[in-house]
């Protein structure tokens, strides 16, 4: 995932841009029908991770999957220890059964993976022609999260918008700089990892229009979180929601020729592209492939604990 702004000049433009709109809600998921409102992809890694992505019987008989107390849980395999010659370690990747362009998303996230060579995501689409939104990434419990676009060619960024995160790279095009596209550092650490989980979680939203693409956090404990989000009706209006931490106009972007409909898909892999390439620097043990081979108990905490899902369109 990537995001990225610029400034003075930039910034006047993207003050002048109307920000936010009034939605309806389209789905509200929680629990069962969250799950129902998704299927599993037994697919290949696309990042290369030591993983296996299993079908849902196999989540359900494994205990990967499970719905409680009106919560659905999707967590990694945290018993087996692997063989350096056979497959990744078992875990998860579902998808949407719903495309959505124009729309509003908000996840209200009580616990995400956490540990060394874990590398969880949110949000991705049919990659990279028509673009993909990733909102919720990081590697090996390195604070703070970050958000970011990959596009095919075209698409960049300014250096400088009206946002509390921070820019990192500003060209969107997935073949550009090994795919790190453009991205957006958060500025709460707060918003990833074992920091995340240790406060109760917390809210991502992310809007999607033709003109720009915005994602918001907030802690459990935020003063500042709108009460549409803690508590999501029927209705919602980005308007009153403030400064986003990630804004991505189409100042030099066209959004509506790089951004098809989007699926919804969370997943949880480990080591692979980005993972594995940042593991020496991030203080785990070992190697990353070693670790995640013979350390299942490392693992047990690596789950999404998500209490809701609503769609606004």
């Amino acid at each position: 995932m990537r995001v990225n702004f610029l400034f003075f000049v930039i910034l006047a433009r993207a003050v002048n841009m109307t920000l936010g709109a009034a939605y309806s809600r389209t789905s509200q998921l929680a629990g069962q029908s969250f799950l129902d409102a998704f299927n599993f992809q037994a697919i290949s890694d696309p990042t290369n991770g030591r993983v296996t992505y299993v079908d849902e019987s196999t989540a359900q008989a494994d205990g990967l999957v499970s719905v409680a107390n009106n919560k659905l849980i999707l967590r990694a395999d945290y018993t087996t220890t692997l063989s350096a010659s056979g497959p990744g370690r078992n875990s998860f990747r579902i998808q949407s059964n719903t495309q959505y362009s124009h729309h509003v998303a908000i996840f209200d996230i009580a616990h995400m993976p956490q540990g060394c060579g874990t590398w969880p995501a949110e949000v991705g689409a049919n990659w990279p022609n028509e673009g993909e939104v990733d909102i919720l990434e990081g590697v090996n419990d390195q604070t703070p999260n970050r958000c970011s676009l990959h596009t095919s060619a075209g698409c960049t960024m300014p250096s400088s918008r009206w946002m509390t995160g921070t820019a990192d790279g500003t060209d969107c095009d997935a073949y550009d700089n090994s795919n790190a596209g453009c991205g957006v550092m958060f500025n709460d650490n707060m918003s990833y990892g074992p920091d995340f989980n240790n406060n109760g979680g917390g809210w991502y939203a992310v809007e999607r229009s033709t003109s720009y693409i915005r994602v918001f956090f907030w802690e459990r404990t935020s003063g500042s979180v709108p009460s549409e989000v803690s508590s999501p009706g029927s209705s919602i209006d980005t308007k009153t929601w403030g400064e986003p931490v990630a804004l991505f106009p189409n100042t030099d972007c066209d959004l509506s020729t790089h951004f098809g409909a989007h699926n919804i898909i969370i997943n949880l892999t480990f080591c692979g592209d980005w993972a594995g390439s940042s593991y020496a620097a991030s203080g785990c043990p070992s190697t990353c492939i070693d670790y995640v081979n013979n350390n299942p108990s490392a693992f047990s905490n690596a789950y999404f604990e998500f209490n809701s899902l609503n769609i606004y369109q």
